[in-house]
């Protein structure tokens, strides 16, 4: 009988100290705002040949993240980034005549370089606009780059949109 109520009352402790673990923390609205723009009509942002919306949207999730967490760290406090994604070209191009075991296979060669077009506005602490502009980014030597995580599949783009980030949001103040 002591060993059934000592065991309830050791798992409603572990309950209890539990419960407070579920509750959400308020999240800090981040410094950078990533927009996709009729992502429908991107050039290649697939997971496979016959793409689907969640690999996309896992995806431009992906790209997303990673731009918020470089660039919020680049600026300086108080400013607010904004980028707008009107298309992405993914590295890599899926080669379905190759045969149907290739079909959902990414073939990654100098000739299928990545692409970005956004627009972008960084504004001060006050709201006044600091710096903006357009880009449209095509790296056609994509291939002879040294990244961090070449375990990623993404890895090609995120050292772009790095570099980027580290050549327009320098000398912010």
């Amino acid at each position: 009988m002591k060993t059934v109520s000592l065991l309830s009352v050791a798992i409603l402790g572990l309950l209890a100290g539990c419960a407070g673990l579920g509750t959400p923390s308020p999240k800090v609205p981040s410094r950078t705002e990533v927009v996709f723009d009729h992502p429908e009509n991107f050039r290649d942002v697939k997971d496979e040949s016959s793409p689907t919306e969640k690999g996309t949207a896992y995806i431009l999730s992906q790209l997303r993240e990673f731009l918020e967490d470089r660039a919020t760290s680049a600026l300086p406090e108080g400013y607010h980034l904004k980028v707008v994604f009107t298309d992405i070209d993914l590295a890599g191009e899926f080669e379905p005549w190759r045969g149907p075991e290739w079909t959902n296979v990414r073939i990654v060669k100098a000739i299928y370089p990545p692409a970005f077009k956004f627009s972008y506005t960084v504004t001060d602490p006050s709201g006044k606009v600091a710096r903006e502009g357009t880009e449209d980014i095509r790296d056609m030597s994509f291939d002879t780059r040294t990244t961090m995580n070449t375990s990623d599949p993404l890895h090609y783009e995120k050292s772009i949109l790095e570099d980027w980030v580290h050549s327009k949001l320098q000398g912010l103040k």
